[in-house]
């Protein structure tokens, strides 16, 4: 079978971060939820009965809830007459600058320090920005430890961003709430009723600025459905 052909080198100042985590059949992004299963549709080898001698395809199903991987909520995802995935608009998914907060010797493991408050914020411009929080828990990303004792962010925090009209909110960390409050969502809430996007479960954020990225996490337009998973990443340069 011919090899396929080489990409040509592309030539650019940019460098591009990946900051999602990887999709596998079997993978538990939040614990409760189903993992993806994935299914043959045609196997390589039935569809050399279909091609050409020397061609042959794959077809794959992919059974999946929205919530896997890195992943953007919609306003649809809390509010019944929120925006859907296919009503989100593109331009505020794309090429958004980013204000990167390294928490990480401030929030993991610490003892009342779970929680983000609004006080990491007050000295920069965010509007129209993507807020991106780096506490370093996607170490524990598939492991139980990520389940339990995970930061987030405040209610405080939420009515500060909110305020200053941003436009992503992002963490790398079980959920952008806190889990372990008994039910209460004031992040989910608040942001994504002031069209906030929301992307969680990201990864390499160390790698990033505090300043000077471009950040982009674009899920597919799906119309009735309120989250889906996004290769999120960020240009430097």
């Amino acid at each position: 079978m011919a090899s396929p052909p080489e990409a040509a080198p592309v030539l650019s100042a940019r460098r591009v971060v990946d900051l999602s985590h990887v999709i596998r059949e079997g993978l538990i992004t939040y614990p409760g939820l189903p993992a993806p299963v994935f299914t043959p549709h045609l196997t390589r080898e039935a569809s050399r009965e279909k091609y050409a001698a020397g061609t042959e395809f794959a077809l794959d199903l992919i059974t999946m809830i929205g919530n896997t991987g890195t992943y953007l909520d919609s306003p649809w995802h809390r509010y019944a007459d929120g925006a859907d995935l296919a009503g989100l608009d593109l331009a505020t998914l794309v090429d958004v600058p980013a204000e990167v907060f390294h928490l990480t010797d401030a929030v993991p493991g610490r003892v009342g320090t779970r929680g983000i408050p609004a006080s990491v914020f007050v000295d920069r411009d965010l509007r129209g920005t993507a807020v991106v929080l780096h506490t370093g828990w996607d170490a524990h990303f598939g492991t139980p430890a990520y389940a339990t004792g995970s930061p987030y962010l405040t209610s405080e925090g939420v009515d500060y961003l909110v305020s200053q009209g941003v436009g992503i909110v992002g963490i790398d960390a079980l959920n952008i709430d806190d889990t372990e409050s008994g039910g209460e969502r004031p992040a989910h809430t608040r942001l994504l009723a002031a069209g906030i996007h929301v992307v969680e479960h990201l990864t390499n954020l160390g790698a990033l600025p505090p300043t000077g990225a471009r950040f982009t996490a674009a899920p597919p337009a799906v119309e009735g459905f309120g989250t889906f998973p996004v290769r999120a990443f960020a240009t430097l340069g």
